[in-house]
């Protein structure tokens, strides 16, 4: 299983989002999807019996979406870098991604890279394509953009996450530099590093842009145990929002939302009445307990 994977928020439309990105990348696939039972549909006002969330994944990494309202609107603030050594797939990739959707960069020569561009599909979520010469052990990359009152925050996010995930490491760091930015020279251009075996990249979003971190992407954290689950959940929403935190959400200092759950919990949630049960404990606790969660699904 995937340490950390990404979890999209979506309104109504998180099957359909994912079976676009499973029809479209290649070596993708659809995953399984859960209902909602009369406990969550009540707390999100959906429908007992519609789906809740459906998980793919992309070239080997794996996403999760949700069907979770209207409250949320996913933005550029955390986009998904694309790798590929095949221009024709960037192309390709690029068509499907940009129809209906919204160009950020177009695609086009760049100092870094032959070809590169920024879309948010239809679905509202961010792809960064680049051209590249090597082969990427990881080929999505979710990247995670400091603007606004999080500019210049990038380098300082970098080393607490890797405080927090054991055998973590930084790849690469550009700074601005004071020929780019003058201002803020020590500012991260671009910076990647490695969490649990999964890359990420931080950038500082210079200039004005209007969106920051919200919900609508988090990262999933799953923890083998209670002691496990316990250290994440401490350590992540230390300096963070008090009150986003609740059914194992929680929104760290910089303001990225996490969930820090069981590697146990769609099974627990995958069973009729006993995961109603579960779900009802779930919707009351903020960190939650593993022992009381099986107490509920062993009924």
């Amino acid at each position: 299983m995937q340490k950390i994977s990404p979890f999209l928020w979506f309104d109504k439309n998180a099957e359909d989002a994912a079976k676009f990105y499973a029809s479209v990348f290649k070596n993708s696939k659809m995953g399984s999807t859960t209902k909602y039972n009369e406990a969550s549909a009540a707390a999100a006002g959906m429908q007992p019996g519609s789906v809740m969330t459906a998980s793919f994944e992309i070239d080997g990494y794996s996403f999760t979406a949700i069907n979770g309202g209207p409250v949320f609107k996913i933005n550029p603030s955390i986009s998904f870098f694309t790798h590929s050594k095949d221009e024709k797939e960037i192309d390709d990739l690029w068509g499907k991604l940009a129809d209906g959707g919204k160009v950020l960069m177009e695609l086009n020569k760049y100092d870094w890279s032959k070809k590169y561009g920024w879309v948010e599909d239809k679905f509202g979520v961010s792809w960064q394509l680049m051209l590249v010469e090597n082969d990427f052990d990881q080929n999505i990359v979710p990247c995670i953009l400091f603007t606004g009152d999080s500019f210049g925050k990038a380098g300082e996010a970098m080393k607490f996450y890797l405080s927090v995930f054991p055998d973590g490491k930084v790849d690469n760091v550009f700074k601005y530099g004071p020929e780019n930015l003058p201002d803020n020279p020590e500012a991260i251009m671009y910076g990647d590093f490695i969490l649990q075996g999964n890359k990420f990249a931080a950038m500082d979003g210079a200039g004005e842009h209007n969106f920051k971190f919200n919900e609508a992407v988090s990262f999933v954290v799953n923890c083998d145990n209670q002691k496990e689950l316990d250290h994440y959940w401490d350590k992540l929403s230390e300096g963070g929002d008090p009150k986003a935190q609740m059914c194992g959400w929680l929104k760290d200092k910089f303001g990225i939302s996490w969930q820090i759950v069981p590697s146990d919990l769609p099974r627990l949630l995958s069973d009729g009445k006993k995961s109603q049960k579960v779900m009802e404990k779930v919707l009351k606790m903020k960190k939650l307990d593993i022992a009381e969660l099986q107490k509920a699904y062993e009924g």
